[in-house]
């Protein structure tokens, strides 16, 4: 079966980096929500408790909380993180869009 979500080794260590700065920090949680200009968006926040239907991902040493309404639209996708000139975010390479808004942002399944 495949994994949930990998991260890329950037990812990984980005979100290191930040939880490092939140002693009350656990991980990230990871889920998704209508809106956007293709329908659904990808929320990251801090994951300050395990919740008990949450599925934890464990890779390359960080904890990824998802979300449980966001498992059958996550299933397979990788993580990255990606540094340009004048900005920096994390990118969801997600094999289960089929349309993804210019400002990738958001995204249908």
């Amino acid at each position: 079966m495949k994994q949930l979500i990998t991260l890329s080794n950037r990812a990984a260590n980005r979100i290191k980096e930040i939880i490092s700065k939140d002693q009350n920090s656990i991980g990230v949680r990871i889920g998704v929500k209508s809106g956007g200009c293709a329908g659904m968006s990808y929320i990251m926040e801090y994951a300050k408790e395990n919740n008990p239907n949450d599925e934890i991902i464990e890779d390359k040493g960080v904890k990824v909380f998802v979300d449980p309404g966001a498992i059958m639209y996550l299933l397979g996708t990788e993580m990255d993180y990606k540094e340009e000139e004048f900005s920096s975010s994390f990118v969801f390479n997600n094999p289960n869009e089929t349309e993804r808004c210019g400002c990738g942002e958001s995204f249908k399944v």
